[in-house]
Parts: structure tokens; sequence; C-alpha cells
């Protein structure tokens, strides 16, 4: 689990980073910004996943699509937060003087927190589960 948290914090840092240049200073709108953070971020988050994290040796493109199906199930939940937040409660509109956008920044944060626990849980129990026989 503390592994998969180093790997989590450099995905978040990477995913994060690359949602504020986007979104922030160039302008680019909200989902687009997330979409291009998170492809970033699952790149990473899939080598290091399975290289040091959970140590599979298992087919490695049975992984990687498990992997990827994974991505968008937790991606649309990930989605499906951010809407509510950014459109329920009007976190959109939500300034600070010394953060652009504030708001959007805000609700990338905490719907970062949902995916992160959601794809754990799916790729412990699903992607990289050890088989009885490889135990």
């Amino acid at each position: 689990m503390l592994k998969y948290g180093v790997i989590g914090a450099s995905n978040t840092m990477i995913t994060a980073i690359s949602f504020y240049v986007l979104n922030s200073l160039l302008n680019v709108a909200y989902v687009p910004a997330n979409a291009a953070g998170y492809v970033l971020g699952v790149i990473n988050s899939f080598i290091w996943n399975r290289n040091w994290v959970f140590k599979t040796k298992q087919n490695l493109k049975r992984e990687a699509l498990l992997f990827v199906v994974g991505f968008f199930i937790c991606y649309g939940l990930q989605m499906a937060v951010s809407a509510v937040l950014l459109e329920g409660f009007d976190m959109k509109h939500y300034t600070l003087d010394w953060i652009p956008k504030a708001g959007q920044n805000i609700v990338m944060l905490i719907s970062m927190v949902v995916y992160t626990i959601s794809n754990y849980i799916y790729n412990r129990t699903v992607t990289f589960k050890v088989k009885e026989s490889e135990k």
C-alpha cells in the first residue's frame, strides 16, 4: 500500500501540474485539460504499478487492457464527481485571488481522491490480482 501511495503521489503531481498548466496557464477547457493530465498519469501508473507495486509477470496485453478499462471506469466516476461539484455546487465560479480558476483546481484535487481510491481497489482486485496458482 505504501508503494501504491508513492506512485499515486507521483501520478497526482503529474496529473495536477499538467492540468494546471493546460487549464490555468494555457486556457485549455476543463475536460480536455483533465483528460490530458490523466493520460500522462495513467501511463506512469501502469509502468510503475506493474513493475514495482504489484510485481506481476502475467500477460502484459491482458493487464494493459484491464488497466485501461479500470482507468475509464474510475475516470468516469471522477468526472461524475467533478460535474456534481462544478455544476451542482457551482464550484466553477469559486475564486481566490492567488489561484486562477480556483474552483476548478479544487474540484480537480477532490475528484482525484475519489479516482485514486477506486482505482486502487480495481487494480488490486482485477488488473493485478494474483491467481491462486501463482501464490
